[in-house]
């Protein structure tokens, strides 16, 4: 009876979100709270569970998310980004178009958020589409697919930074994994797939024009590339070094520097300097571009925390041990049930971060079970989370109307990229678990 209580609550969730419209945060406290009446926790102990789901989750993200939130502004503000595509172009050339575009949106897309990335690259895309004559969804499809898997698979990205807190994953390892994964995704579901796109027919409006600052004013390319990429180098150096090293105080200090929070604020703190300050931006707005950037994720903060409140009262009742009986009964690997679970709430809900938070919640137990990595349950869930994105996902509308598509052309270039990173995303996963 539990169980089925769960998921006509996680059907309630979906259609509040979807059909009603209902904020997503409210629609997780609501279904969070109602899950704990019929679930008989007592009523007294309700809130706590809701608080401490609550609490946990943001205990744990808020510093990464957010530092992470101003690291990606101040890339995109001080003409970082700007920098490192007119690099990649430069060392691509006109013949490889596609793949400059495509590594530009894995390297700027890891610490952009995902919306931010997007309305960045645009008028790049339709700028370097209209230089070359070239058909504009088969430019810039690689360019986003490296952005939705950099969204996806990455911390400090919020949903992979989510579910590694979530499963007591390692987000080094989970980085190293996920970069490892979301190569060979990027360059299928981006340079090859959109061989198949080029008779889709786009306009390009004069309205995404890229405003471009002037060359004198941007940072040097490798500025622009190292400061980008420092919580990457962090987080890679110190996973790889602190498990060789014997204990000692050299061990102590390396996992300290190597906790993802002191590792974004390392970042931040020294982009402050080689993209803020070192380029003669004032420290006023270097923080003003801070303040806008924690607008930015406020909601999504909220979100987090409410799949955190449901998770606690999953926890809290019980029933989280019933679910993990139930799905271990299915004759399935707990990362293929994972991912599948992500699928399903992604086509319902649209939203992948809700997608991913969502079934962590529900499969956190399958880790229990031997052989389980829950960094590789971080990515399959990730990668569910990325299925098939249609009419119900604010990408798919984004996407539809900043190329000026049709309906049916948005699925067939959009949605089906959404799915091949999806279903990729899986193939990597399961040959990463057999090969480790």
């Amino acid at each position: 009876m539990s169980i089925v209580i769960v998921l006509c609550c996680i059907a309630l969730l979906i259609l509040l979100i979807t059909h009603f419209k209902i904020n997503a945060f409210l629609a997780f406290l609501v279904i969070s709270i109602l899950a704990g009446l019929l679930l008989g926790i007592d009523v007294s102990k309700i809130t706590t569970s809701v608080q401490k789901g609550i609490g946990d989750m943001l205990g744990s993200l808020v510093v990464i998310i957010v530092s992470g939130a101003m690291l990606g502004k101040l890339v995109a503000e001080s003409g970082a980004a700007q920098q490192i595509a007119a690099g990649m172009m430069k060392i691509f050339g006109e013949k490889y178009i596609q793949w400059a575009l495509m590594v530009t949106g894995f390297v700027i897309g890891i610490p952009l958020f995902y919306n931010v990335g997007f309305v960045l690259v645009v008028p790049l895309i339709f700028s370097v589409a209209y230089r070359y004559n070239l058909p504009v969804v088969y430019i810039g499809l690689p360019m986003l697919a490296s952005l939705s898997v950099t969204h996806g698979f990455l911390p400090p990205h919020p949903s992979p930074t989510a579910l590694v807190a979530q499963f007591h994953a390692d987000m080094g390892t989970t980085l190293l994994y996920g970069i490892i994964i979301g190569i060979p995704t990027v360059i299928l579901a981006g340079p090859i797939f959109s061989k198949t796109l080029k008779n889709i027919k786009a306009p390009i409006p004069k309205t995404f024009q890229s405003s471009a600052l002037p060359e004198d004013q941007l940072p040097g390319l490798g500025n622009s590339v190292i400061s980008s990429l420092l919580p990457v180098l962090f987080l890679a150096l110190t996973t790889l070094t602190t498990p060789r090293l014997t204990e000692g105080v050299l061990k102590k200090i390396m996992s300290f520097l190597g906790d993802p929070a002191i590792v974004m604020l390392l970042a931040l703190a020294i982009a402050t300097y080689t993209l803020g300050v070192k380029m003669g931006t004032s420290l006023k707005k270097i923080m003003d571009i801070y303040s806008d950037a924690v607008k930015d994720i406020a909601m999504l903060l909220l979100i987090m925390s409410g799949a955190g409140a449901l998770k606690q009262v999953l926890i809290d009742s019980g029933v989280s041990n019933e679910i993990a009986n139930l799905l271990g009964s299915f004759d399935a690997h707990p990362l293929v049930l994972g991912w599948a679970l992500a699928c399903l709430i992604r086509v319902c809900v649209g939203s992948a971060t809700v997608a991913g938070l969502t079934a962590a919640g529900i499969v956190a137990p399958l880790l229990d079970r031997p052989g389980v990595d829950p960094n590789l349950m971080v990515l399959a869930v990730g990668a569910g989370s990325l299925m098939f994105s249609h009419v119900n996902d604010a990408g798919f509308w984004l996407f539809k109307e900043y190329f000026n598509l049709s309906i049916k052309d948005t699925i067939r270039s959009w949605s089906l990229m959404e799915t091949i990173v999806a279903i990729a995303g899986l193939i990597g996963v399961m040959a990463l678990h057999y090969l480790l």
